[in-house]
């Protein structure tokens, strides 16, 4: 028995955090139905997963036709959901302004739209369950960005304002929504970005550790402790939070500038 017992969990992105979110709800008793696009990545997430209650199903969280199909055959597996946390994200590293607009809009579609999406298929099956929990992942880039990345810190802002939103129009429903901005995390967008900034060659635990060095904790974070704090606002522990973002970042945004 866990403190998730009893409740049903969909979880999209089956790498970095989201693998650790399904990870850490189905070790805690929820039933949990993850939603990813890459196979190997799911294969992995299925086989780690077993011995627990844990569902991995092949979904295009930008599809409305996939989100749809997939929300109805967790719930109809599952008996319902009761919690939704929108993991699912792609970073085209580069994507200033001049970036092509179809790069831009597959990025506003898996970061953005899957969360529309999510919620348009899961509200009502959180509504006949008395209530729920979304949580949606941003960025500490919704709050303050780098050159270059245009797209990308154009979803990340827009996850706070639909928080905010669907806070708002869920709450009469008993259900709360609340967005987590991590900062340097080890997953691997932040792999892509490693190679991205300083070459093929580059050896990723060094760059990490530049990264990390950014952060007055003096490292980057791990997908569990983003996992832990996500299970703690998807629990009845934080029943009188919604609306709000979280930033776990090690202090990155805490101050002015760069160290």
């Amino acid at each position: 028995m866990g403190e998730f017992t009893g409740k049903v969990a969909v979880v999209t992105g089956t790498t970095g955090i989201g693998r650790a979110v399904g990870l850490h709800l189905a070790q805690r008793g929820a039933k949990v139905v993850a939603l990813g696009i890459d196979r190997a990545a799911n294969a992995a997430l299925a086989l780690d997963g077993a011995g627990h209650d844990l569902l991995v199903l092949e979904t295009d969280v930008a599809d409305p036709a996939a989100v749809e199909a997939a929300i109805a055959r967790a719930s109809a597996l599952q008996g319902g959901i009761d919690i939704i946390v929108n993991a699912a994200a792609v970073h085209p590293y580069g994507d200033a302004v001049e970036t092509s607009f179809e790069t831009f809009m597959r990025c506003m579609a898996v970061n953005v739209g899957s969360i529309h999406l999510m919620a348009q298929a899961g509200v009502p099956e959180m509504r006949k369950r008395g209530g729920g929990v979304i949580v949606n992942l941003s960025s500490v880039q919704g709050h303050a960005c780098q050159s270059g990345v245009a797209a990308y810190v154009a979803s990340k802002g827009a996850i706070h304002a639909l928080t905010r939103a669907m806070a708002l129009d869920f709450a009469k429903d008993r259900i709360r929504v609340v967005s987590v901005s991590p900062g340097s995390v080890r997953t691997p967008i932040l792999a892509l970005a490693a190679r991205t900034l300083s070459g093929p060659n580059a050896e990723i635990e060094d760059v990490f550790a530049r990264f990390g060095a950014a952060h007055p904790i003096g490292r980057i974070g791990e997908p569990e402790e983003v996992a832990a704090f996500i299970a703690f606002l998807a629990s009845d522990q934080a029943g009188f939070i919604t609306g709000s973002d979280h930033r776990i970042d090690g202090g990155l945004t805490a101050g002015i500038g760069v160290r």
